[in-house]
């Protein structure tokens, strides 16, 4: 019995068919994706609609146009003010031009989308914010955008939904990025004496001045799993107070253990519990 048996020896001659395909297999893009919570490669259609790691049920960030799908019922939204003109009040140097590029990447006018439609048939307002579009910093439209629309929600008599995504205000406007967390706060508070209903629901990130303004002033607050949630960076928070942070620090899970957010709720089951909410407050 021969246990070792020699494959044949095939020269290889400048005739020889060997293609590139079969040395150097290639994956094609986007087959697989890498889950920044627990580092794993996933099979792209694994992650399913609603995008859901399937090792550590990481919810990864969506575009707005999906949330929109996810959230409200079918054919249900109207988008409101998509057509406020850009400025570039500082005159901050290719600032035109990296919104160019970010409108035509993510076919938003800005970093969040805003509008009404129905949850299950319950009419809202709703503001989806998208960390696509300049990683959903907050300028001078996005501020305009929100606060118009917690001012026609009032006049309409609608609760609003808020999906925050952003790295916190846009340094190429500085003070006027600025501004819009009070701007927005005092839309909120218009709001809340009317007597309306106000949700926030934290994706990751929820960070900066959106942080510290309106994401943190709904009547309910809401968050997605493992959610990076917070003001500071990280590495700020450390070189700051000289100490090493927790693994855990600025998730979703360790806000919520501190009194910060009311309720993580997986993404597959947010539609249906702000329908809830808004029923029970109707």
């Amino acid at each position: 019995m021969q246990l070792f048996k020699k494959r044949a020896y095939i020269p290889i001659t400048k005739h020889s068919q060997i293609s590139e395909e079969t040395d150097n297999p290639m994956v094609p893009d986007g087959m697989f994706a890498q889950c920044p919570s627990c580092k794993k490669a996933i099979y792209t259609k694994d992650l399913g609609a609603e995008k859901i790691c399937p090792e550590c049920s990481y919810t990864f960030r969506i575009r707005a146009q999906k949330r929109i799908e996810l959230t409200l019922d079918e054919a249900s939204f109207e988008e409101w003010y998509h057509d406020i003109p850009f400025e570039n009040p500082l005159n901050f140097p290719d600032y035109d031009k990296k919104i160019e590029q970010a409108q035509k990447k993510t076919a938003l006018h800005e970093a969040v989308l805003t509008g009404k439609g129905t949850i299950n048939g319950i009419e809202t307002a709703i503001c989806v914010m998208d960390s696509h579009f300049i990683m959903g910093s907050m300028g001078k439209i996005v501020g305009e955008k929100i606060t118009r629309t917690f001012e026609k929600a009032i006049e309409e008599k609608l609760p609003v939904i808020i999906f925050t995504a952003s790295g916190g205000a846009r340094m190429q406007e500085s003070i006027l990025s600025l501004m819009q967390m009070a701007k927005i706060s005092g839309a909120v508070a218009r709001h809340s004496d009317a007597g309306l209903l106000y949700v926030t629901v934290l994706t990751d990130p929820t960070t900066g001045g959106v942080t510290a303004s309106f994401a943190m002033q709904g009547d309910i607050i809401l968050s997605e799993p493992q959610a990076l949630v917070g003001f500071a960076g990280r590495r700020v928070i450390e070189q700051t107070i000289n100490e090493e942070l927790p693994d855990d620090f600025q998730l979703a899970e360790s806000v919520l253990e501190n009194g910060f957010i009311d309720k993580i709720v997986p993404r597959k089951e947010m539609k249906q519990l702000l329908s809830d909410i808004l029923r029970m407050h109707q």
